[in-house]
């Protein structure tokens, strides 16, 4: 059951929208990214256009929920944990947009040896994200299910900077790829690898979240 109500169902409502929001700003990146990498440039290029709408969208949805926790929902004590949990998640998506950024922007030569690898850090990443969404479900109804969804989210986050590191080498020792194209495709690299990161980091507060409701 619900351990909230009233004010507070309307905010996890919009919570729900926030995370979805996200998700889908993740999704369509890769959707970007794997056209880019199959050479459909025009394509890749009319996809960052609905990136950058997601994420407008996650934004106006953070300051929604903001503006409803500070309107009264919650008590005092809880209305700063909620905040910080919707920036943390907003953040993921600020990742996404700037990794679509970052390669349509500088657009590099693919290395297409990384191709498959690129994708998989894309999917490890999303894999990461949803579980931190379930996470953040699970702490209106179910205390100890938010923290085992928080912990599989580190475990998925360590995964995906294997990933990264692995990709990030492949380049750097890449004789074929240009110093130009090393230079984008690190910094795209690293902005994939942010989504991850960010989840984490989002994890952490829903498990700092759920050990205080605990008590």
């Amino acid at each position: 059951m619900p351990i909230f109500g009233g004010k507070e169902n309307n905010v996890f409502a919009t919570i729900d929208r926030h995370l979805d929001a996200v998700n889908s700003t993740i999704v369509k990146l890769r959707e970007l990214v794997e056209a880019y990498l199959n050479g459909e440039v025009e394509r890749a290029e009319a996809l960052m256009k609905e990136v950058e709408e997601l994420e407008r969208e996650a934004d106006t949805l953070r300051r929604e929920i903001e503006t409803m926790l500070y309107q009264g929902a919650f008590l005092p004590v809880n209305r700063g944990d909620y905040a910080r949990l919707s920036e943390l998640v907003d953040s993921v998506a600020d990742a996404a947009e700037s990794a679509a950024h970052s390669l349509i922007l500088a657009k590099p030569k693919v290395p297409s040896d990384l191709k498959d690898e690129i994708l998989e850090l894309l999917d490890y990443s999303l894999r990461t994200y949803q579980l931190l969404e379930k996470a953040v479900k699970a702490l209106n109804t179910n205390v100890d299910e938010a923290i085992e969804y928080a912990k599989k989210t580190e475990i998925a986050e360590e995964e995906a900077d294997k990933i990264e590191y692995y990709l990030l080498r492949k380049v750097f020792e890449g004789e074929k790829i240009t110093t130009f194209a090393k230079i984008i495709w690190d910094k795209v690299i690293t902005k994939i690898g942010d989504i991850a990161d960010r989840a984490e980091d989002a994890s952490d507060q829903v498990l700092l979240m759920a050990l205080k409701r605990r008590g």
